[in-house]
């Protein structure tokens, strides 16, 4: 098997950094055989953090013996300018889409570094705070309290990616997602616990393919019950029956990414 291409990527913002390398990673992901070293150069805001990411950027360059690829979204055009002097493979996400915006809507942009996240005082930065902190108080069925708030509630057996899908949802959406699991004492019973019924239209369930449930308990708790395959076998098929009789919109998150499972969720749940 030949060995993978390597190539380094650096990922250059005014601000966190995260817009950038969110960009970068949806064109790198249709390079399956390309290996890239990622590197983030956030808050560069100044001639001098220019000067010092040339500098590192070319160092890179000079170890790889090839050139690195750099995604920008600096506003300041000078800023840009400079660093597009490096020895580099440059792509700006600004210089490629916004003056084409620009000349279609007949207006200049306000060139406001940070734009993108918004700022501390925004009303949908707070959102996206009362969010995240409603949905770690409302983790692993910590408690059913103020549920009525919720956005969505999600359903699963332990261990199926409940709780980063829910805090993928409060920061990324702002959306209010309590989890609750799906336990033995819920099979026996026959039914959801009571105080989700009357929220049955927030409800959204997750499953797994037994065996890679297997898989991950085994790391948490080797050689356990609660991991063996048989007892893995038997939750999902058990929260699957119950799902399909309570009538609850479910998904395999097995070969998943979270932004997968969290779009699915949006669409059947209509929340955007």
């Amino acid at each position: 098997m030949p060995n993978p291409i390597k190539r380094t990527v650096f990922f250059v913002s005014d601000g966190t950094g995260l817009t950038v390398e969110a960009l970068g990673h949806s064109l790198m992901s249709q390079f399956e055989d390309v290996e890239f070293k990622q590197i983030r150069i956030p808050f560069l805001n100044n001639i001098e953090k220019a000067q010092d990411a040339i500098a590192q950027i070319n160092a890179q360059g000079e170890a790889d013996g090839m050139r690195p690829i750099v995604f920008t979204t600096l506003v300041n055009a000078e800023l840009s300018r400079l660093v597009h002097q490096a020895d580099a493979f440059c792509l700006s996400y600004f210089d490629t889409f916004l003056a084409p915006l620009e000349a279609e809507l007949g207006l200049k942009s306000n060139h406001t570094v940070g734009r993108s996240h918004g700022s501390a005082e925004s009303s949908e930065y707070k959102k996206r705070i009362e969010a995240i902190n409603y949905t770690l108080a409302h983790d692993d069925g910590i408690t059913d309290r103020d549920l009525e708030e919720a956005d969505v509630i999600l359903v699963a057996v332990s261990r199926c990616g409940k709780t980063p899908t829910s805090l993928y949802l409060a920061m990324q959406f702002g959306l209010k997602a309590a989890n609750f699991p799906l336990i033995p004492e819920d099979f026996d019973r026959g039914r959801l616990p009571g105080t989700l019924e009357k929220h049955r239209a927030k409800l959204f369930g997750l499953t797994i393919q037994p065996e890679r449930l297997h898989q991950i308990r085994e790391e948490r708790r080797a050689a356990s019950k609660y991991a063996s395959l048989a007892n893995c076998r038997f939750e999902i098929a058990e929260a699957e029956k119950m799902m399909r009789r309570e009538g609850i919109r479910w998904l395999d998150s097995s070969t998943k990414s979270i932004e997968e499972i969290s779009t699915t969720i949006l669409q059947e749940l209509k929340l955007r």
